[in-house]
C-alpha cells in the first residue's frame, strides 16, 4: 500500500472514530434495553443500607422462627419450596444489574403455611412466599416468577430505605405545617396536627403507589430476561383482582388498581417481549436434541 493511501485509510479510520464518539456522546446516559424506571430516590440515602438489611435479617429469622412454632414452615424437600428455589435460581443471578449490594446478598427462599395471599421479598435477598397465594390463585411458573420479580424488585430498588427516608421528612413537614396554620388560624394545635396527619399519610400512600408500579415494571423484565413469559403478569393481576373484590378505592390504597396494572403491563410489554424470547431460544439452544422445546 503506497503512502498515500495510508494516510487515506488512517484519515477514514479517525472519522469513523469521532462519529462513534460523537454517537456515545449524545446517546442518553440512561439508555438501556427493557423498562425505564428514573434514578433510585434520593431519600433512600437518607437511611443506612447496612441497619436496613441487619433489621430485615432479624425480622426475617424471628418470622421463621414463629412459622416453625407453629409446625408452618415447609421442609427443604417440600415440593413447592422446591418449584420456588428453582425459580429464584434463575432470577436472582440477575438482580445485580439493578443493585450492586445484591450480588453479595446471602438470598434465601421459604414457604409459610398460611391462607395469606402474599409473598415479600426483605433488603438482603430474603424471599418467603406463602402457601395461600400458591393455591388460592393456582399460579403458574410463569405466574410464580412475575410474583417473584415483583417482590425482589422492591428490594432492589430499596423501596424500604426509601419509605423510611420520606416517612422522615413527610412526619416533620406534617408536625411544622400543623403548629404554623395552628397559629396563623388560631385553631386548636391538636386539631391541626390530626389534619396534618392525614396529609402526610396520604402522601406516603402515594409514595407506595409509586413503589409497587416500579416494582411491577422492574420484576417483569427481571422474569422475562430469565426466561419467564411477562404476558403472565396480565394473568396474574386477572386473578388477584378476582380474589381481592372489596378492595378500597386506588387514592386510598398503597397498591394501584388491578386494571391499573394490568394497563401498564401491557404497555410496557413490547420492551420485554424480545428479552424473554431471546431467553428462550438460549434455553432451547442449550437443551439436549430429544428435550429441546
Amino acid at each position: 500500500m503506497g503512502m498515500g493511501k495510508r494516510i487515506w485509510a488512517h484519515r477514514s479510520r479517525v472519522r469513523v472514530m469521532a462519529l462513534l464518539l460523537a454517537a456515545a456522546a449524545s446517546a442518553p446516559a440512561w439508555a438501556r434495553e427493557g423498562v425505564e424506571v428514573g434514578e433510585r430516590s434520593v431519600f433512600a440515602d437518607m437511611v443506612s443500607a447496612e441497619q436496613v438489611e441487619q433489621q430485615a435479617t432479624l425480622q426475617y429469622q424471628q418470622t421463621l422462627k414463629t412459622a416453625a412454632d407453629h409446625r408452618a414452615l415447609a421442609p427443604v424437600d417440600n415440593a413447592q419450596v422446591r418449584r420456588l428455589r428453582a425459580i429464584a435460581q434463575k432470577i436472582i443471578p440477575l438482580a445485580g444489574e439493578w443493585n450492586e449490594r445484591a450480588r453479595q446478598w446471602k438470598w434465601e427462599v421459604n414457604l409459610i403455611g398460611s391462607n395469606q395471599i402474599n409473598a415479600f421479598c426483605m433488603p438482603g435477598g430474603k424471599i418467603v412466599f406463602y402457601t395461600g397465594i400458591l393455591k388460592t390463585l393456582e399460579l403458574s411458573d410463569d405466574e410464580v416468577a412475575m410474583v417473584m420479580g415483583h417482590e425482589i424488585a422492591h428490594a432492589l430498588r430499596e423501596h424500604a430505605r426509601e419509605r423510611m427516608g420520606k416517612s422522615t421528612i413527610t412526619s416533620g413537614a406534617a408536625r411544622l405545617g400543623g403548629a404554623l396554620l395552628s397559629g396563623w388560624l388560631g385553631i386548636p394545635s391538636g386539631v391541626m396536627d390530626i389534619a396534618a396527619q392525614q396529609g402526610a399519610n396520604l402522601l406516603t400512600l402515594k409514595f407506595g403507589r409509586e413503589d409497587e408500579s416500579e416494582a411491577d415494571l422492574v420484576g417483569m423484565e427481571l422474569a422475562a430476561r430469565a426466561g419467564f413469559d411477562p404476558r403472565a403478569g396480565v394473568s396474574l393481576w386477572q386473578k388477584m383482582g378476582a380474589a381481592n373484590k372489596g378492595a378500597p378505592p386506588q387514592w386510598l390504597s398503597t397498591h394501584p388498581s388491578g386494571d391499573t396494572r394490568i394497563a401498564e403491563i401491557e404497555a410496557n410489554l413490547p420492551k420485554v417481549m424480545p428479552l424473554y424470547e431471546r431467553a428462550r431460544q438460549a434455553k432451547a439452544s442449550e437443551a439436549p436434541p430429544d428435550k429441546a422445546p
